[in-house]
C-alpha cells in the first residue's frame, strides 16, 4: 500500500493519478495528470481540484502558465539520491506556485525535513518504500535530520558548503 504523508503524518489522498487523456472521463473529482494531457484536463473542467505531475528535470517555464489551474503539483523522484526535484521545488516557490507540492517517488525519511524545508507540502511513496520505511520512521526523521544538502534556507551551512570549508582547513 502507497503511504501519503505531511508534516503532520499520514493522510488520504484526495487525487488519483491518471496517465491517459482517455482516462479523465472515467474519473469524478480530483486527478493528477501528466503535462501532455494537462491542456485536455484543463479543457475538459471536468476534475477538480486538478493535479499536474512533472519529471524532475522539467523546466519551471513549462509548468509556469498552468498554476492558475493547479491545486498540486506532483514532482517525480526515479530515486532517492536524485535530488534535482528538491532544486524544482525551490524553483517553482519562487516562482510563485502556492499550491500544493508533493514529492512522489522513492524517497528516504532521512529527506523528509529537507524535501519540506524546499517547499514540499507532501510525499507520496510507493508502497516498497512505505513498507520499508513506516510514517513512524518518517514522522521521526523530521525532527532528528537537521543536516541538508539544499543551499538558500535555514541557518546553517549545508552539507556540501561544510565538506567544502573542511577540506580548504585541511
Amino acid at each position: 500500500m502507497s503511504l501519503l504523508l505531511d508534516a503532520a503524518g499520514p493522510k488520504d489522498d484526495a487525487f488519483v493519478r491518471i496517465e491517459d487523456g482517455t482516462e479523465l472521463s472515467l474519473q469524478a473529482g480530483a486527478v493528477i495528470v501528466p503535462l501532455t494531457v494537462i491542456d485536455q484536463a484543463i479543457a475538459d473542467r471536468r476534475n477538480t481540484p486538478l493535479g499536474l505531475h512533472v519529471a524532475n528535470d522539467t523546466q519551471v517555464s513549462a509548468i509556469e502558465p498552468y498554476f492558475g489551474a493547479l491545486a498540486l503539483i506532483s514532482i517525480g523522484f526515479p530515486s532517492f539520491s536524485d535530488g534535482r526535484g528538491l532544486s524544482l521545488a525551490k524553483r517553482l516557490r519562487r516562482a510563485g506556485f502556492s499550491g500544493t507540492l508533493r514529492a512522489s517517488g522513492p524517497i528516504i525519511a532521512d529527506q523528509f525535513a529537507e524535501a519540506l524545508a524546499c517547499g514540499f507540502d507532501e510525499v507520496a511513496l510507493p508502497p516498497e518504500m512505505a513498507a520499508r520505511q513506516p510514517a513512524e520512521q518518517w514522522t521521526k526523521a523530521r525532527s532528528i535530520v537537521h543536516d541538508h544538502y539544499q543551499t538558500g534556507y535555514g541557518e546553517d551551512a549545508s552539507i556540501l558548503q561544510k565538506r567544502l570549508a573542511a577540506a580548504r582547513g585541511a
